[in-house]
């Protein structure tokens, strides 16, 4: 699957880079350099985004309607107003709960593999 088709369906599994920003969005509406953040962090530095990657991915993730630019900025006092927040559309959401239903369905499979005596 092409990356430009990752999103043109529902449902279709998504890159750990997907995953993980979805994932730093689950909660609370976020800017670039905190969502780099946030995935390093729950990746357990596994996953160290650049921000070639993380805009190019952003802009996928928007054109599918899957992460939505917040359109008030935050004043002075809260952060500098020239960022761009993000969050989660409600297809998001629905994409981040199928994309962890299909993981907890493979780890299930997973784990019977290893349980079955070897033919």
């Amino acid at each position: 699957m092409s990356r430009r088709r990752q999103f043109a369906e529902p449902g279709e599994p998504l890159s750990p880079t997907a995953f993980y920003i979805l994932l730093s969005l689950r909660s609370q509406e976020r800017h670039g350099y905190d969502i780099l953040k946030k995935v390093r962090d729950a990746s357990a530095g596994k996953i160290n985004l650049g921000p070639g990657t993380l805009y190019t991915t952003l802009k996928r993730l928007l054109e599918a309607g899957v992460v939505v630019e917040v359109g008030d900025r935050p004043t002075a006092d809260q952060g500098d107003p020239r960022r761009r927040y993000y969050r989660l559309s409600d297809r998001g959401h629905r994409d981040l709960a199928a994309e962890v239903r299909r993981m907890e369905r493979a780890l299930v499979l997973a784990r019977a593999a290893q349980l079955e005596p070897s033919a």
